[in-house]
């Protein structure tokens, strides 16, 4: 699922030293077996527990094909809006497919967690699944300074990423399964040190209802 990718600037995607995932229809047929699809079970779990709302503006940073960006849109209703954005130009070309097969207004534009494209203080929620993981850790601070910059004073940061399992022999079936050597040693909770610094408050961590799959989230604070 993530063996696919690039961390060098491209004719594919802006630069970035994160890591760039390409073959869109490799990528949806693993994440259809996972459970990601769009308002499949791990998707309306992530848009619950990041509590989206009717009328909510949410941003989905490292989209990929825009599961769970269009997943989100159902929360947010008609009265709310919905972007996703990504570094690969091929995962942004299948979502915007999917979003117009499903007569949707989710905006899905090119561009870096890094270097968000948006105003200060735009957003009610900001969502990400299993993105994290491929940024370095000073690249990781920087994109939730400027996710931090784009929430609304109050507003909501969820990440869900992997998180090893506790049972080792699991840990092991589901990283063969998954192909990808940063599942042995994941820990998404170890975030909120980072979200802190960024300056976030009301920190959670913990694990998801996937066996892979944890979280971190907090809130900008409301006086910011």
């Amino acid at each position: 699922m993530h063996q696919n990718h690039t961390h060098s600037a491209s004719q594919t995607g802006p630069e970035t030293r994160g890591a760039t995932l390409h073959k869109a229809s490799q990528y949806d047929f693993h994440t259809r077996l996972m459970g990601l699809g769009v308002n499949q079970a791990n998707s309306r779990m992530i848009a619950q527990m990041a509590n989206i709302k009717a009328g909510d503006k949410v941003l989905d940073v490292g989209c990929g094909s825009g599961n769970l960006t269009l997943t989100a849109k159902r929360y947010a209703g008609r009265s709310g809006s919905v972007y996703g954005i990504d570094a690969s130009p091929e995962m942004i070309d299948v979502a915007r497919k999917k979003a117009k097969g499903m007569s949707t207004d989710v905006v899905f534009d090119v561009a870096l967690i890094e270097k968000l494209p948006f105003e200060d203080s735009k957003f009610d929620v900001v969502i990400s699944r299993l993105v994290l993981h491929h940024l370095p850790d000073d690249l990781k601070q920087q994109a939730l300074a400027e996710i931090f910059r784009v929430l609304k004073p109050g507003g909501t940061i969820f990440l869900a990423d992997f998180q090893t399992p506790a049972n080792p022999i699991v840990a092991r079936l589901i990283s063969l399964f998954i192909g990808h050597p940063a599942m042995m040693q994941s820990k998404v909770s170890s975030l909120t040190p980072m979200l802190a610094e960024a300056g976030f408050d009301h920190l959670t961590a913990g694990q998801t209802q996937s066996m892979f799959m944890g979280f971190a989230s907090g809130n900008k604070p409301k006086d910011r």
